[in-house]
């Protein structure tokens, strides 16, 4: 006798999230950055657009990270409590606590508030993620947070994700 066994509902759900379309006028999808935005160059945030929003999105958080980085995943630019009517940053986003509307930056792993570029070690080319998340709260976060306070927070209110991958190399 031969007895097969499904199991449904063990172990931790995969969610499933509705797909945002991240998108830059000046970067593309698993192309080489352009200096400006690194630390090469002028060190400045690129801009950014992000549709396909889900219904019941309250805010948004973007983070910009490094998973090539020796030490593991390095981050580079934590944004958050993005009201649901921005669908947009422009180039240059200032390195502040906090911005208009009631949106904050968090402390990236340079250990600095706002954006730091790409800066991979010498002749190694890494990839930069731009990760946009629609959440359903405003979150009751102060300025200044790291990623890992980020993520627990918004944990089980993400509703959508987007993604644009980007290189660089010195």
């Amino acid at each position: 006798m031969v007895f097969t066994l499904f199991f449904t509902g063990c172990g931790k759900k995969t969610e499933e999230y509705q797909k945002i379309d991240l998108k830059s006028s000046m970067l593309k999808e698993n192309e080489m950055m352009s200096e400006k935005y690194t630390c090469d160059g002028d060190d400045i945030s690129p801009p950014l657009e992000w549709s396909n929003i889900p219904d019941k999105t309250v805010s948004f958080c973007l983070i910009m990270d490094d998973p090539d980085a020796p030490g593991g995943v390095f981050t580079h630019w934590i944004v958050y409590n993005i009201p649901s009517n921005i669908n947009k940053f422009n180039e240059g986003i200032p390195n502040i606590e906090e911005l208009i509307s009631g949106i904050k930056q968090g402390k990236n792993d340079f250990n600095k508030i706002g954006y730091s570029g790409p800066c991979p070690p010498s002749n190694s080319t890494h990839h930069y993620k731009f990760k946009i998340y629609a959440i359903d709260k405003i979150l009751d976060l102060k300025s200044g947070i790291n990623i890992d306070e980020l993520m627990e927070e918004i944990e089980n209110h993400i509703l959508g994700k987007g993604e644009l991958i980007c290189i660089y190399k010195h």
